[in-house]
């Protein structure tokens, strides 16, 4: 059953166009790639908006959990320098000081150690914080390994 055409309406119709009752093919298939193009725009932007907390969880860095909530910050309020400062942060590596600050404070503490007439030092090491650091880590590790960080630490001069 054709129906018949509209007086108007040219004889020679575009393939595109359906007739009245039919389903749509070309609204269709557009609704799927319109679909398919927002999910596909939505995990670009998420893993663009995760990119720095995957770079510095990858790289181990310290500030992993700074850098994921800035990234969680831009994501929410769409401020774009919370994830500027995310990525610059996950790109830097900052430097653990809390090794240096270690030797620098057993330094200090050999320093101010009264000397008896031999010239020992009249304190133990496991009064002081860096010697019950050495001793706690020295009753965790292997004997072997333990012997081995003494006689490495052992200071050649003097």
């Amino acid at each position: 059953m054709d129906a018949p055409l509209h007086p108007v309406a040219s004889h020679h119709l575009p393939s595109f166009i359906t007739p009245p009752g039919e389903t749509d093919v070309l609204m269709v298939i557009t609704a799927i790639i319109l679909a398919g193009s927002v999910v596909m725009f939505g995990i670009v932007f998420f893993r663009l908006h995760s990119l720095p907390e995957r770079m510095a969880h990858a790289a181990h860095k310290l500030q992993l959990e700074i850098v994921a909530v800035l990234c969680l910050l831009a994501l929410l309020t769409h401020i774009h320098a919370f994830w500027v400062v995310a990525l610059l942060l996950a790109l830097i590596d900052i430097p653990d000081f809390s090794g240096w600050l270690d030797r620098m404070a057993g330094a200090v503490e050999r320093i101010a150690m009264p000397k008896s007439a031999d010239g020992a030092a009249q304190a133990a090491p496991e009064d002081s914080i860096v010697g019950a650091k050495q001793a706690e880590a020295a009753a965790s590790t292997p004997y072997e390994t333990r012997s081995r960080t003494v006689r490495q630490k052992e200071p050649t001069h003097a």
